[in-house]
């Protein structure tokens, strides 16, 4: 017996992270490990469609957060993704990032609901090159700028 309607279901939900794409064919290959991204604007997508999708392993993976603890990073984003319902990202600029790039800053504005409040995170991201190679795997590094704003 095939796999019937949930396969062909599943293959044709749209990305979260706005590509205009199937999440089967743009995030959910990075989220499986199946491949890197290419540029920072590439992880950035497929970052804000693993706190759509509840993908904390995969967000422990591209973020180099030397603070706190894998342990602790998987609890609190495990409450976050729970208490957080992602509605929509906008990509406002990119600078560097690219395929030859190092480094990366994209610049992208996020709805949210949270405790029945909607929202919107305005951002600066700051993306690089693991071990600083162009080869290396793009990993997010921190907010330049942060902003949330009711809406």
């Amino acid at each position: 017996m095939g796999r019937g309607f949930t396969v062909a279901e599943d293959s044709a939900v749209p990305c979260p992270c706005g590509s205009g794409q199937r999440y089967a064919v743009c995030c959910a290959p990075l989220h499986q490990g199946l491949v890197m991204a290419d540029t920072a604007e590439q992880l950035m997508r497929s970052r804000y469609s693993a706190f759509a999708k509840g993908e904390v392993d995969y967000l422990i993976k591209t973020h180099l957060d030397r603070e706190n603890s894998p342990a602790r990073q998987r609890r609190d984003l495990r409450a976050h993704c729970r208490q957080t319902r992602w509605l929509e990202l906008r990509i406002q600029a990119v600078e560097g990032g690219g395929s030859g790039d190092l480094t990366g800053c994209v610049r992208f504005e996020a709805d949210f609901k949270e405790s029945g409040q909607h929202r919107i995170l305005k951002e600066a991201s700051l993306f690089k090159r693991c071990g600083d190679r162009i080869e290396g795997d793009w990993l997010y590094l921190r907010p330049l700028s942060l902003e949330l704003v009711h809406a």
